[in-house]
């Protein structure tokens, strides 16, 4: 068989179940205690061998990006539900918070995420995932900015960084007062002069 027919097989079932039980038992860990989690631990629980898990992940960063990829489905029909809204800012609003909310996942999630988004890294599996998540947030700030609602200036990687410090910050413990106004700030430094809600 020649190598271009050996790589269009599908993956032994074996392997397949390997990879998914070290991205359940991932997922179980980085709920349990934080994207920090022993990957030699994950690898334990999964049934497998470390060099098994660095197979399919060869960094910390891989696993976390593939364990995201299978959280997305609610992010993506939460964003379906935005793009209905007929007010951008709202949208735009609500996109933030939603943001947030996929950011607290995990505790420590939003480090490497900022960490991915500013370091422009091809290498790095996350910086793809936060590209699209800014790409998405543009959009709406574009929208919101048409309508006269935000800044020119505002850009959505300022957003997409700023939903990533709130949602670290919740990741300490805040009280949900304490969020509200530093989402009420935020909402103050975006949005056009005139158009505060």
């Amino acid at each position: 068989m020649s190598a271009d027919e050996q790589r269009g097989r599908k993956p032994r079932a074996d392997v397949q179940r390997n990879r998914a039980a070290l991205l359940e038992t991932a997922q179980r860990h980085f709920l349990q205690h934080g994207v920090g989690t022993s990957l030699e631990a994950v690898a334990k629980e999964a049934g497998v061998g470390p060099g098994t898990l660095y197979r399919h992940f060869p960094t910390r960063e891989a696993l976390l990006a593939a364990v995201l990829q299978t959280r997305s489905e609610e992010l993506v029909a939460r964003q379906a539900d935005i793009d209905q809204l007929g007010d951008p800012a709202e949208a735009l609003e609500q996109w933030l918070r939603a943001m947030e909310e996929y950011f607290s996942a995990f505790s420590g999630l939003p480090e490497p995420l900022m960490a991915a988004a500013r370091a422009q890294e091809p290498d790095n599996p996350l910086t793809i995932p936060c590209h699209i998540l800014i790409s998405a947030t543009d959009q709406y700030v574009r929208a919101a900015q048409l309508a006269g609602r935000v800044r020119a200036t505002v850009r959505g990687n300022d957003l997409f960084l700023a939903a990533c410090s709130v949602a670290w910050i919740k990741g300490t413990g805040t009280e949900e007062d304490s969020l509200d106004r530093l989402r009420a700030l935020i909402a103050t430094g975006y949005r056009e002069q005139g158009t505060q809600e």
